[in-house]
């Protein structure tokens, strides 16, 4: 059938030309894998090669070390160098102690003993003494290396402390009887004292060890080395390995002659038969299947442009993702460098949109952003980019508008656009947006840049209300520069904060008798720099960087502190939102009146309704778990939140106390009425009241005469410090 198939195929032009391309195609891949093949064999070949060479030379200089180790041993002795000093010398001990040791065990084949004065003292060979004749072919190869051994023991000196110096060894190689030998000398000596007692008068120690026939054979069983032999000359053949033995003086003794193992020529002869069989096999299964990718190239190429599109679309949306809004604002502002044209980047952020996804579910959230996307691309301009960024995130690129007036009647559209409610499956959700802009040239031509500013920009409009555009200005830069600078020098100042905080008190009096009944702690930061700053400029840089737990601890635990010398007073100290909403704040205020011993009625936080807005559930929790400890709690700045009867309502507090704006009013007709409604309030719901910021007589003529409980402000008293307390309670 595939016969068939051929010969139908080869009759057509577009049949031949594929023909041809795979034929050629297959030539190139196989010749390819067999140079690969050939050259991978050449390599494994090489690198077997320098490991065999690698292991021979380490093997020839483990040998010198472990002669040098076996003369350590029984040379440094006390008995030999007592045996040498003797006369005449007892030749016949060193047969039992020595000769065993250094044949039997060290493999040494030759050993002389050599006096002071150069003299045979002691030969031998295998088990057998030698004559002193004996040594005169050895000495050739081993008087350079005493006589230097000698010089270095007439000129060494003791270490530090008196200590003699290990001795030293010289080994050398040699050829001795036409055969290769490793020639060592090591002097002679007490364990005590190496040394002799004249410098450079030791007897002294010669072993000689043949690298020939058994250890050759050692070397090729033990380590895989073919046919290993020495030869004086280089082997001529190229499939032999060598390794050359060069003396000290750099004289070549010979070589160490094997036949490599050549890994990667044995798997080529064992694999090339079936590799070229599998060559074969393949080639007609990719005939096959090429045949059958031919026909299918329209779908292909189907598939890959809509890969390309989703790598470069936001799935939900159909909108450019962040990889394309990338690549468009880089053009973009390319263009802008070019020919200074105006490039406008807009930051969009949806205000409330979480709220959708907790009230309707996320279906609802993805129905949502679809309409949103959609919108936008309505008050755009057909090549204008709009993108998701991810989330409820989106951002626009503006090329060459007709001026900034332009892009901000764009954004005043949008943002009307995404306030008109939006149909989700029969509900209405009603969203904002926040718009920060950026522009090109004018804030920068860099990418990141440009939409840095834009981001800054949007952040600005969230904290401006949302629901509404900002412009990015020099000075938002400016604001961010100078946020961060707060953000490290609080970091900075908590890491010790007795130096740069300290806690002043307000006093806080009866209305009816003047008398003081607490204080309202108030802290205040003394900056190195920028000198005293009140809560207003940094407390806020506190809540943002996540510093205010810290903070409001170590204010805590002060004013505790502090409080222990007015037992009769009550002390307010302020919470933050984010203190309120941490699971460890009651636990805090717990192991904080522990430590001060104070009692728990002495103390009153203050907390605002924005706390109270933040976070129902975990708000209401705390402030059972502190009216538990009995703990009194007070709302501060009562009037101007929202819900403020609900709150009074939900939570239990134990006092209001009257926002100074409202106190300010109370000359109106109707400030007074106000103020006189929540005095009425606060005594229907049984509730302890406070007026804060009374400034003139008027004031507290008026806040006694509507009968206001407790008063504070500058007429009466202004924050001081805790030794000023002390005073006015003389």
């Amino acid at each position: 059938m595939l016969l068939k198939r051929l010969q139908i195929t080869r009759h057509t032009p577009s049949s031949t030309r594929f023909i041809v391309a795979f034929g050629a195609t297959v030539l190139v891949v196989l010749v390819l894998v067999i140079g690969l093949l050939n050259w991978s064999g050449r390599e494994v070949d090489r690198f077997a090669y320098e490991r065999d060479r690698s292991t021979v030379s380490l093997l020839l200089r483990q040998t010198i070390a472990r002669i040098g180790f076996a003369q350590r041993s029984s040379m440094v002795w006390d008995a030999s160098a007592h045996e040498l000093r003797r006369r005449p010398v007892n030749t016949a001990w060193f047969d039992p102690n020595l000769n065993v040791w250094f044949h039997d065990l060290a493999a040494i084949d030759e050993a002389y003993v050599l006096s002071p004065d150069d003299d045979i003292i002691y030969a031998r060979r295998g088990r057998h003494r030698l004559v002193p004749a004996a040594y005169t072919p050895v000495a050739a190869a081993a008087d350079p290396l005493v006589q230097r051994l000698r010089s270095i023991l007439r000129t060494r000196i003791s270490s530090p402390g008196g200590l003699p110096r290990m001795s030293p060894t010289h080994a050398d190689y040699a050829l001795l009887h036409g055969r290769p030998a490793i020639v060592s000398v090591k002097p002679i000596g007490s364990n005590i004292r190496m040394a002799a007692p004249t410098p450079g008068r030791d007897a002294i120690h010669v072993a000689v060890v043949y690298l020939d026939r058994g250890y050759l054979s050692r070397l090729g069983g033990h380590y895989g080395l073919d046919d290993v032999t020495y030869s004086r000359q280089p082997s001529a053949l190229a499939s032999a390995a060598s390794v050359a033995l060069i003396g000290r003086q750099g004289q070549t003794i010979g070589y160490f002659v094997w036949k490599p193992f050549a890994p990667g020529s044995r798997l080529i002869a064992a694999i090339g038969p079936i590799l070229l069989l599998g060559m074969v096999v393949l080639t007609c299964v990719m005939y096959s299947l090429a045949s059958r990718l031919a026909r299918r190239t329209v779908d292909l190429e189907q598939s890959r442009l809509q890969a390309q599109h989703q790598a470069t679309h936001d799935a939900l949306t159909g909108l450019a993702n962040r990889a394309m809004f990338e690549q468009r604002l880089d053009e973009a502002l390319l263009r802008s460098r070019r020919s200074g044209a105006i490039t406008a980047l807009l930051y969009l952020d949806l205000d409330r949109f979480k709220q959708v996804n907790d009230t309707l579910g996320h279906p609802a959230g993805d129905a949502l952003i679809r309409q949103v996307a959609r919108r936008l691309v309505d008050e755009v301009r057909d090549y204008d980019v709009v993108a998701r960024l991810g989330g409820d995130e989106f951002a626009i690129i503006i090329s060459e508008p007709s001026g900034y007036s332009a892009i901000e009647r764009i954004c005043a559209r949008i943002v009307a656009e995404i306030e008109r409610p939006f149909d989700l499956s029969g509900s209405q959700a009603y969203i904002g947006a926040s718009i920060g802009v950026s522009f090109a040239p004018q804030d920068g031509v860099d990418r990141i840049e440009l939409t840095r500013k834009a981001d800054i920009a949007l952040y600005k409009a969230k904290m401006n209300g949302r629901s509404r555009f900002v412009l990015f200005t020099a000075d938002l830069d400016e604001d961010v520069r100078s946020r961060e600078a707060n953000y490290r020098d609080l970091r900075q100042a908590l890491d010790d904060p007795d130096r740069q905080f300290a806690v002043h008190y307000q006093p806080i009096f009866v209305a009816a008798t003047g008398e003081m009944t607490g204080v309202e702690a108030l802290l205040r930061w003394e900056h190195p720099e920028l000198g005293l700053v009140t809560p207003g400029g940094f407390i806020s840089a506190a809540e943002e960087s996540g510093l205010i737990e810290v903070l409001g601890e170590w204010v805590l635990r002060r004013v505790l502190r502090d409080a222990r010398a007015w037992p009769s007073l009550r002390v307010a100290v302020n919470v933050s939102p984010v203190q309120l909403r941490s699971r460890a704040f009651v636990d805090t205020v717990r192991s904080a009146l522990d430590e001060s011993g104070i009692a728990p009625g002495q103390l009153e936080l203050e907390l605002t309704e924005t706390a109270l807005m933040s976070a129902s559930d975990e708000v209401g929790q705390a402030l059972r778990d502190l009216r538990g400890l009995g703990i009194a709690c007070a709302l501060d700045d009562f009037g101007t939140g929202y819900s403020s009867l609900s709150h009074i309502r939900d939570f239990a507090v134990d006092r209001i106390k009257i926002d100074r704006s409202f106190v300010q009013a109370v000359d109106t007709v109707q400030g007074a009425a106000l103020v006189e409604a929540i005095v009425s309030l606060a005594s229907a719901n049984g509730l302890r009241l406070t007026a804060e910021g009374v400034e003139t007589e008027e004031q507290y003529a008026f806040l006694r005469r509507v009968g206001c409980e407790e008063v504070q402000g500058f007429l009466l008293g202004r924050p001081m410090p805790m030794r000023d307390v002390a005073r006015i309670l003389e």
